[in-house]
């Protein structure tokens, strides 16, 4: 069973439909409890860190979330989902994260004469840094669905599975650690390579290739 988690802050509707369209058993879970025993946790997010960790706790699911990736159990985090398994994020005044993973979370800051659209929101190509299960067979540099003004930047390089750019900046697409999977971009929103990603995660043991 999949448990997608309800915090308030998630695009459920969409990744739930994503996994119904793979014949995926996928419930959606409003607290801790209803997602105890799922043997895989999707974590998705739109909105703010401040607001998502707020329902996180609230329900339970943060210490669900770190319970999961120490006993390798998959999770698959997405778009805020990623943000929030790090440290800390600057958003709404330096918010503590789950601390899955050593980093933070900045806003994207450009030149004002720059004129760079904040958000980023739009198709990126993202390129790879080691292979994974989860990326097998999607190409190199396959393009993906961004929405965001913040992004991950870990503290650990191999930490990093992917990135991409925008505006000659380059930053964290893909995070990766143990049975812990994370994407800045939307796979629900990204077409056959998105859905590539969750069909991917669907059978994935939790390892990564040695």
């Amino acid at each position: 069973m999949i448990a997608i988690l309800d915090y308030g802050a998630g695009n459920l509707t969409s990744v739930r439909l994503a996994f119904e369209r793979l014949g995926a058993d996928a419930i959606v879970a409003p607290d801790a409890d209803a997602a105890r025993h799922a043997d895989r946790i999707v974590f998705p997010g739109v909105g703010s860190a401040g607001s998502g960790m707020a329902g996180l706790r609230e329900r339970g699911f943060d210490d669900l979330l770190v319970r999961a990736v120490a006993e390798n159990r998959p999770v698959l985090a997405i778009c805020l989902g990623m943000q929030m398994i790090f440290e800390r994020s600057a958003e709404d005044g330096d918010t503590p994260g789950l601390a899955i993973l050593p980093g933070e979370v900045l806003p994207f800051q450009f030149p004002a004469a720059a004129r760079v659209k904040i958000p980023h929101m739009g198709w990126n190509r993202v390129s790879f840094t080691r292979p994974h299960p989860i990326l097998q067979p999607i190409a190199d540099g396959e393009a993906f669905y961004f929405v965001h003004s913040y992004y991950a930047n870990p503290e650990r390089s191999e930490d990093a599975l992917g990135v991409t750019e925008y505006a000659g900046f380059t930053f964290t697409a893909i995070a990766a650690r143990g049975s812990l999977f994370a994407t800045q971009f939307h796979p629900e929103r990204s077409g056959a390579a998105g859905l590539a990603v969750l069909k991917n995660f669907l059978t994935w043991d939790g390892r990564a290739c040695s």
